[in-house]
């Protein structure tokens, strides 16, 4: 562990984040996580996979 690391641990220790900031990021991670959750159950609709174009080329 570098010294940028224990600097940046002893920020947090002494000025910890709000906890609207706190609810804010655990909502952000429960939106992802539901978000994978369906993917998995439902899987992945075939009309948002992308067409394959020749040598990458986008047709117009």
């Amino acid at each position: 562990m570098n010294y940028r690391w224990l600097l940046r641990m002893a920020k947090w220790a002494r000025n910890p984040p709000s906890a609207g900031q706190v609810k804010f990021v655990l909502a952000i991670i429960a939106i992802s996580l539901s978000l994978y959750a369906v993917e998995r159950v439902f899987g992945w609709p075939e009309w948002l996979t992308p067409q394959a174009t020749p040598r990458g080329r986008i047709s117009r």
